[in-house]
């Protein structure tokens, strides 16, 4: 097992456990091992068990989320990165919540929260006989906390705000970002409704809903209010939007309610209280050679499917839970999301670009392969486990016993692909060389494309004015000395079409039981327009969410182009 520099790096700055002063006392392999053992501990088998999972992390074939490689084998390790908490329209339960995001944060996980149940500002309070704060002032509240709470003292809370689009408070919720240093710490997204997108079509008006007493307050028309979300998500990215009435149609679990909120990423859709355990498969791995060409692996990709379920599965069975009802709902319903990084590397050793129908259609086949076989591993744990205890009460009932309520999820996989050394979930390359600023505190990581690299050595193309131009502007498409198949192979993020960005976002929404986290980004000169038909898009394809990222519309950029650096190289 090789790891690269900047995921040493990283291990060592966040994942390594350390002694009381403050010294690394594990390697990668003792990390890798212990998180190995203790997942293994529930099994009968555990030497065996402890072994195969080891493998699958130390060859990089799969990481589990980082709450889990950080905490597995610790007194009281919490392994869990996704959470729901309700927010109800009480003092109460506000700061109920508020105390439970905060050991939550504390451990290393993310939560997501639905304020539309909170009456709006300036609404009457009787027990008091003031008046309300709004769900606005509450956010804030929730943000400040975060700021203050350090995860573990390994990384800072993450959280996802949800307004719905009929709550009075819409409008400052949409614009709660258009100061710049406002709510770091949340991502905002709009809860969006079918009716809501009908109305926009039809230019209708929009009733805006006190949820107090679900009389109307407002009414605008609703391209009105869908400008400004679009305004908005144009100057910081923020809103994104939820696609409520989406995720509820494939809700496996409907007689037990509506789902209405998700973790920070958008990629689990959650009931209250519920957390998911997520991890990724390393597409880049998953490859052969033979007759003189890359292909993928399906066998091995099968085999990694299957240990990787049963990880996961085990992850529910040794977390350590740190409120009682989140192990009830946990427990109850068994989610988990197995997904994947490294796409974009696996294209480009296939020589398949990412922006071409047959990377799309690859995709597809890929996740419903994921899709098909985590199906049958759930299957054959129920066997020998038990279905999960909802079972009956999902849509898998009566026919199919499944151990786990849903299998698959694209997770943004952040701080794994560095692990991993690969691409970032299913994203296009970012650049061929860019900086990483702000995932290790204020330190920056470079990187270049090491398949990009091999690739140039293969083809006599890697030179010093090659890698001069890479370091300099992140791209290859100025060049005339690189073959236009090349430079087509070799496009980065903000090179490449939006259409295509969302249609991979649909082909592998397509086989994935919770969502897919994916960030379409876009280059600085990217008009309104052009975000209004991505978000009515994305609506239109049955996506469960979608974000978009302006090049350059946040001042902490966490990735960034060399040639955004306005330096002459990295």
């Amino acid at each position: 097992m090789k790891l690269s520099n900047n995921a040493i790096h990283l291990l060592e700055a966040r994942y390594f456990l350390k002694n009381a002063h403050g010294k690394i006392v594990e390697s990668s392999e003792q990390l890798f091992r212990r998180v190995a053992k203790h997942i293994a501990s529930v099994e009968e088998d555990k030497a065996a068990w402890e072994n195969r999972f080891y493998d699958l992390m130390a060859h990089l074939y799969f990481l589990p989320n980082s709450p889990t490689l950080m905490n597995a084998g610790l007194p009281n390790g919490q392994l869990s990165a996704c959470f729901v908490l309700p927010v109800e329209d009480s003092l109460d339960s506000i700061f109920s919540t508020l105390k439970d995001m905060a050991l939550i944060h504390q451990s290393g996980g993310g939560t997501g929260y639905n304020f539309s149940k909170l009456r709006p500002q300036g609404d009457r309070v009787s027990s008091s006989g003031g008046t309300s704060s709004g769900p606005l002032a509450f956010i804030k509240v929730y943000d400040a906390a975060t700021e203050q709470v350090r995860q573990g003292g390994k990384r800072r809370g993450a959280n996802m705000g949800i307004l719905n689009v009929d709550h009075p408070d819409i409008e400052a919720f949409i614009t709660s970002k258009s100061k710049r240093d406002e709510l770091q710490n949340f991502n905002l997204s709009v809860g969006i409704l079918d009716s809501f997108m009908r109305a926009v079509q039809n230019d209708e008006d929009w009733n805006l809903i006190n949820p107090r007493n679900n009389k109307i307050t407002k009414t605008i028309r609703a391209k009105k209010l869908w400008d400004l979300i679009v305004a908005e998500a144009w100057a910081s990215g923020d809103p994104g939007l939820i696609f409520l009435d989406t995720i509820n149609r494939h809700n496996p679990l409907p007689k037990l309610g509506k789902i209405q909120s998700t973790n920070p990423c958008g990629e689990v859709p959650l009931f209250e209280y519920e957390s998911c355990n997520l991890g990724s498969l390393n597409l880049s791995k998953m490859v052969k050679h033979g007759n003189g060409t890359w292909q993928v692996d399906w066998k091995t990709l099968e085999h990694c499917v299957q240990v990787s379920m049963r990880f996961l599965d085990n992850v529910i069975s040794a977390n350590h839970y740190l409120l009682p009802q989140i192990e009830t709902e946990t427990k109850n319903n068994r989610k988990v999301g197995l997904g994947v990084m490294g796409w974009a590397e696996l294209l480009a050793i296939l020589d398949i670009p990412y922006a071409s129908g047959t990377a799309v259609e690859l995709g597809e086949r890929i996740m419903q392969f994921i899709q098909a076989k985590s199906y049958e591993a759930s299957e054959d744990l129920a066997r020998e486990r038990g279905a999960f205890p909802n079972w009956e009460e999902s849509i898998f009932s009566p026919k199919t016993p499944m151990r786990n309520a849903t299998c698959n999820s694209i997770a943004p996989t952040g701080s794994i692909s560095v692990i991993a050394d690969t691409s970032y979930s299913i994203e296009p390359l970012y650049a061929l060389a860019y900086k990483r600023v702000g995932i290790l505190e204020n330190e920056t990581q470079l990187e270049i494309n090491p398949i990009f690299v091999s690739k140039m050595k293969k083809l006599g193309l890697w030179n010093e004015s090659l890698k001069d131009e890479v370091l300099s502007t992140g791209s290859i498409q100025y060049l005339a000395t690189i073959p236009q198949e090349i430079k087509k192979l070799f496009l980065t993020s903000l090179e490449i079409p939006w259409q295509y960005h969302l249609q991979h976002q649909r082909a592998f929404q397509k086989y994935t039981d919770n969502a897919v986290s994916k960030t379409i980004n876009l280059n600085h000169e990217t008009d309104t327009e052009t975000i209004s038909e991505i978000y009515r898009t994305a609506w239109e394809y049955g996506l469960k969410g979608i974000t978009v990222y302006r090049d350059g519309s946040k001042a902490n950029q966490v990735l960034q182009a060399c040639h955004l650096n306005k330096s002459a190289n990295c």
